[in-house]
């Protein structure tokens, strides 16, 4: 929070997992009080897969960790960076084309025999 943007920003968003260690109002509590323009932001739990750094983390743990046959620290070190520079380099613009409708179409797609049947029973009761 001593550098900048950071020092001089009005508010700064601070997005965590729901893990142990910042988890709940009270950890959030004392991270205000310390700081107090921070706003906490925790990802719903159990929704590990918005958490990039823990996708990252996965994909160096199968791709880079696995199997751990480092020698030395520096090797471990030395590895992760080639790693981290070549996975970098692979990167595209991602263009994300699923809409608000597409997200309510799917979220309804499986009530759709329980209406349609609720809708009959409706009809022939009438």
């Amino acid at each position: 929070m001593g550098q900048e943007p950071y020092r001089s920003a009005r508010r700064v968003f601070w997005i965590v997992d729901n893990g142990s260690s910042h988890r709940g109002e009270r950890a959030a509590d004392e991270l205000r009080a310390r700081h107090p323009r921070i706003v906490v932001v925790h990802t719903p739990k159990h929704a590990s897969w918005l958490n990039q750094i823990e996708i990252y983390f996965s994909i160096i743990q199968w791709k880079v960790l696995t199997p751990n046959d480092c020698t030395s620290l520096q090797a471990l070190e030395d590895r992760i960076i080639e790693f981290g520079t070549r996975y970098s380099a692979l990167g595209k613009p991602f263009a994300w084309c699923f809409t608000r409708q597409d997200l309510e179409r799917r979220l309804l797609e499986p009530l759709l025999p329980l209406l349609h049947s609720e809708a009959l029973t409706l009809a022939t009761a009438a």
